[in-house]
């Protein structure tokens, strides 16, 4: 941090925190998972519950149900594959 004429490496650099986003203000990206069925070869998006707690989804081709639950243990990805 610059102040005036000297450099001061002591002090922090302040850090903008982001605020919270609701599920209504989320990237159109945020609220589809991308999925290739291996069973059938095909990729299909699936979309979040409208309860906000799980994406629920089928297979384009033999409609076989996949689920993926949101939770705190999760993981940022957004593309898997099932078997």
């Amino acid at each position: 941090m610059l102040v005036g004429q000297h450099l001061d490496l002591a002090s922090p650099v302040p850090v903008a925190v982001p605020p919270a986003i609701s599920p209504q203000q989320r990237t159109e990206s945020e609220r589809y998972l991308g999925v290739r069925f291996d069973c059938c070869g095909a990729y299909s998006r699936i979309y979040r519950t409208r309860a906000g707690d799980a994406f629920v989804g089928h297979c384009p081709k033999c409609a076989r149900r996949v689920q993926f639950k949101i939770g705190p243990e999760g993981t940022d990805s957004r593309f898997f594959c099932v078997e």
